[in-house]
């Protein structure tokens, strides 16, 4: 009897370490799949293109340095600015109009970059309608100075990409109490004082937070500078693969774009060090200042100024165009493409979430060093730039095609070319590895909430693994779930340079027609895809602004 119990146990012990070893595998293949075209990037290296590399030492290659680091310093400061400026306005102060714009000023996250980069060329061009209205009322010689130009993609990507700042930075703001701020009043600080010695270093994680990830976009667009013709290192790696047919070159350039992305994170890391900043009393919000006079209305001017630029403006003037060729291009190809879009945002949005929930449910049952390690790499993949992730995945999936085609010679005799390379699959993998941090970030919060004991009762009572998934977690986590769902699905239909290098033949995207049309200069063409991209958008950025500060503090207000 005991050999049976002993039997039973041992088989049991058996099968919990083989379901443990299990989920670890898991969570170490998705890192795999994570890691994989990061080093094969750098494996580019073992080929060197040194003719590739003359043509662009001697052509352009200076100049894509030069371009990036203007591009960082010049979105770095205007963010910054701009950002924590109008935090500061709709948190601690009080005029005209703050309780629409602490909101409304979240909505251009809706517009993506390359969008409004075309909609400021086709209204501030030399040929557009302001230029041209200024020189026939003003005269030949008056004007605006070139849009075309560094300053001109610094603006368009600081108005769209503030809100990163804003939204954490306003954040911060709200959670500093009301208690801080009146001590180091009595101490003697005035508001500016209060503001720059107190409130200011209290957020400063938050704000280089904010910074870091408006940074990370910008070395990671490619529509906005193609619209521009600003060369940089995207669109020198889509010249190389495109133009050079050249993928090894491609993945040097991706390389070196790496390189940035990795001073950027240590950058981060460096600024915001070992520091904590704690709020140990937080009785209530942040008093608010009455400003007086014409600095309420300065500051009611200012703040829709930045609204109607960055969103009110865009939109409309996107609306307009697209109801001017609605007849003519609401046809069965929009509707294809539309079709098309939802269907791999979908699909990425399911496998995405699938995997987030997998590492989700592997750290929390495994809290060790080596899950954790796991984790940091699986979610590794929102640092990296679509150009430079379309490189890696083709790469993984071209090294996996000849190794299938010398398989298939060794054993039939012929090969069946290209596979697994240009597939729909490999895109949807480069959407895995792009978005598994947006969307393992809700479902972690999620898991956080709920408490260890529920599960632990479950499986007290009897409940298999499978039966506590599906009946204690997925009800629990509807609400991240259904978060990161929405917000992997928005992400993946605006993506363009990973769309664009690995799409399959014939699985053209709404981000691609837009891309098409632009390059041509086919704005009003372009409107319509932008549209339907900008009402999408707008779900996670009201999701964001529902879940944010704003209903929280106009809830206590009442």
């Amino acid at each position: 009897m005991r050999q049976v119990i002993d039997q039973g146990g041992t088989g049991s012990s058996r099968r919990s370490f083989c379901a443990r070893q299990g989920w670890r595998l898991a969570a170490l293949g998705i890192a795999a799949i994570v890691a994989a075209p990061l080093l094969l990037v750098f494996s580019g290296w073992l080929q060197p293109e040194g003719e590739v590399w003359r043509h662009l030492a001697d052509t352009i290659l200076g100049g894509l340095i030069v371009n990036t680091l203007l591009l960082l310093a010049g979105v770095g400061i205007g963010v910054l600015l701009l950002g924590v400026g109008l935090a500061w306005l709709t948190t601690l102060c009080e005029f005209p109009g703050r309780r629409f714009f602490e909101w409304a000023l979240m909505l251009p996250l809706a517009v993506p970059a390359y969008v409004f980069a075309f909609v400021v060329l086709g209204v501030f061009d030399f040929s557009g309608p302001v230029q041209t209205f200024m020189r026939e009322a003003f005269g030949a010689d008056s004007g605006l100075p070139n849009v075309r130009s560094t300053g001109g993609v610094i603006t368009v990507l600081v108005l769209v990409l503030y809100p990163y700042v804003y939204m954490l930075t306003r954040s911060a703001f709200l959670t500093q109490g009301r208690g801080t701020l009146e001590a180091a009043r009595i101490l003697g600080l005035g508001p500016w004082g209060a503001f720059f010695r107190v409130a200011l270093p209290m957020a400063r994680p938050a704000i280089v937070a904010g910074v870091s990830l408006a940074l990370m976009e910008t070395l990671a667009d490619f529509g906005t500078v193609a619209v521009f013709n600003y060369d940089t290192f995207t669109t020198a790696i889509y010249k190389a693969w495109f133009g050079f047919f050249n993928l090894q070159a491609a993945s040097q350039l991706a390389s070196l774009l790496l390189l940035f992305v990795a001073l950027g994170l240590i950058g981060e890391s460096r600024l915001r060090g070992r520091a904590r900043y704690h709020e140990t009393s937080r009785t209530s919000q942040p008093a608010r200042q009455p400003l007086p006079g014409y600095r309420a209305w300065l500051a009611t001017a200012t703040a829709s100024l930045v609204f109607s630029f960055a969103f009110l403006l865009p939109l409309v003037q996107l609306l307009i165009w697209a109801w001017s060729v609605l007849a003519e291009d609401m046809d069965g190809r929009y509707l294809g493409l539309l079709g098309h879009t939802l269907m791999l945002g979908a699909i990425a949005a399911l496998l995405t979430v699938s995997g987030a929930l997998l590492l989700g449910l592997v750290r929390r049952r495994h809290p060790d060093r080596l899950t954790g390690s796991m984790v940091r790499v699986a979610t590794l993949g929102y640092a990296l730039p679509g150009s430079v992730l379309a490189v890696g995945v083709m790469l993984t999936f071209t090294g996996l095609d000849n190794f299938l085609n010398l398989l298939s010679r060794l054993i039939y005799g012929t090969s069946p070319g290209q596979i697994l390379g240009g597939s729909l699959f490999a895109l949807l993998m480069a959407y895995l590895v792009r978005f598994l941090a947006v969307a393992f970030g809700p479902i972690e919060g999620g898991l956080n909430r709920i408490r260890p004991s529920l599960a632990e009762a479950a499986r007290t009572l009897g409940a298999t693994p499978y039966q506590v998934l599906r009946r204690v977690y997925l009800p629990l986590l509807r609400p991240g779930l259904l978060t990161a769902l929405l917000l992997v699905l928005v992400d993946v239909m605006k993506e363009m340079p990973a769309t664009l290098l690995l799409r399959p033949f014939g699985w053209d995207t709404l981000a691609v027609r837009i891309y098409e049309m632009t390059s041509e200069g086919e704005w009003e063409r372009a409107a319509l895809p932008s549209v339907t991209l900008v009402l999408l958008g707008l779900l996670p950025v009201l999701l964001l602004v529902r879940r944010s500060g704003y209903g929280h503090s106009r809830g206590r207000k009442a």
